[in-house]
């Protein structure tokens, strides 16, 4: 990391100045950006526009590399990002360079004319007028926040669309019930745009069913249309069409096989080889989500070179499951004492996020992480203790990792947040694969 101002550092501060005091999620503003910048959202490359609560950037993640074994020039926008900004915006599969980044940031606020903005509204904008200046043969577009008055909605007519699971996250904006949430997400459903969804609680495939049917939209829902599974070492992905013998995710843990099985669904609707399928798989990278560290100051501090360090930005109960899963699938392998390094931010709902670790023997440290709405590590303690688990708190992952140490090999996973993870890349002096 450097203190050196880059040159899209100061539009991004001034941007961030026209946020709304209170966010009212609507296209309005969006709209209106896009019209005073000649509407380059009508201007993109065959969209395919993804939705859920968890799994959209995995699954994007090996879309993109999947397109690219095809031969394919790709864009990619997903949100947040870990380190750097130009990783939300991937031009045929680099990241965006500064000064592009820096002139199309301009540019919005230029036609903004001072008007409110929200942050993300902003940064869309300005991806968007940078797709539409570089010609590719895709966009994968991930959605911020929802889905039906998400930024990236103004799409009209995408070649596809993509709903990852759904479940409990940002409840403000979105409900407090599944039906609610659910009908957020699948407001990125298009006339006649065909669907393809995970698995589903029942509350949610009804919803998403109604909505496909409303607007004439096939839909495709794993575990009754198609299906992925791991067998023998091997995924196996089959639908009415297809049944494909193909390599293991390149990605950890058992829920990358179902992402892995949306990402599949949506290739083969693309016309993409069952090779390309399979080298997409293999090649795929997403930082920051079961992201096994083998390198930098953390990793250096283990004492036992035995000893495993992972990270993982997941923050909600069904990203805490996920790991559960991980988890258990390791220590059935190679036994390890666990050591859990967390940090949430004051919005998520910590008592549950604990609760998918009932039944583990394991210690939690809690940290602080470089956001304003950090969980305070000793409330975020007291959450932990209450719910059964050994917790203390530490200043820093770095001190929090010297302290889990022992004389034997244990396993650590550091968790809890994707500031948290951003922090821990940046510490370890990780490249972001370009």
């Amino acid at each position: 990391m450097t203190d050196r101002l880059l040159p899209f550092d100061a539009p991004l501060e001034r941007l961030k100045a026209l946020h709304p005091k209170r966010i009212d999620l609507t296209l309005e503003r969006m709209l209106r950006v896009c019209a005073a910048l000649g509407n380059p959202h009508d201007k993109l490359p065959p969209v395919v526009h993804v939705a859920g609560t968890n799994g959209k950037g995995s699954t994007l993640a090996f879309l993109r590399a999947i397109a690219e074994a095809q031969g394919l020039s790709v864009h990619v926008y997903t949100s947040p990002h870990l380190v750097r900004f130009a990783e939300r915006i991937r031009l045929n599969g680099t990241l965006i360079d500064n000064d592009y980044l820096a002139d199309v940031l301009n540019r919005v606020e230029i036609a903004n004319d001072g008007q409110p903005l929200t942050f993300f509204e902003a940064t869309t904008a300005a991806a968007f007028l940078a797709f539409s200046e570089r010609p590719a043969d895709l966009l994968l577009l991930e959605t911020g926040l929802g889905g039906i008055l998400d930024a990236t909605n103004i799409i009209a007519t995408p070649r596809l669309s993509i709903i990852t699971p759904i479940d409990y996250d940002h409840q403000a904006f979105l409900g407090n019930d599944l039906t609610t949430i659910a009908k957020q997400k699948a407001g990125i459903i298009k006339p006649n745009c065909p669907v393809i969804s995970a698995r589903q609680a029942e509350e949610a495939d009804t919803v998403i069913e109604r909505a496909a049917l409303k607007h004439r939209s096939p839909l495709s829902v794993m575990g009754q249309g198609f299906d992925a599974y791991r067998e023998n070492d091997r995924l196996v992905f089959q639908d009415d069409d297809a049944l494909l013998d193909l390599s293991l995710p390149r990605l950890a843990g058992p829920h990358q096989i179902d992402n892995a099985g949306l990402a599949i669904k949506a290739a083969l609707a693309l016309g993409f080889s069952s090779d390309a399928i399979d080298r997409g798989l293999q090649t795929a990278v997403w930082p920051g989500r079961l992201h096994a560290l083998k390198a930098g100051p953390l990793h250096a501090a283990l004492t036992d070179k035995a000893s495993e360090l992972w990270l993982d930005g997941g923050h909600n109960p069904h990203a805490a499951k996920a790991l559960r899963a991980h988890l258990d699938v390791l220590n059935a392998k190679d036994p390890k004492p666990l050591k859990l390094i967390c940090g949430l931010l004051n919005n998520k709902d910590a008592d549950e996020f604990f609760a998918a670790f009932d039944g583990l023997s394991l210690e939690v440290v809690c940290v602080g992480f470089s956001s304003d709405a950090a969980t305070d590590p000793e409330v975020l303690a007291a959450t932990a203790q209450s719910k059964g688990l050994t917790a203390t708190t530490a200043i820093s992952p770095f001190e929090a990792v010297k302290t889990v140490q022992t004389d034997a090999p244990v396993r650590i996973l550091i968790c809890g947040s994707l500031y948290l993870a951003g922090d821990v890349l940046a510490l370890s002096g990780e490249t972001w694969p370009i």
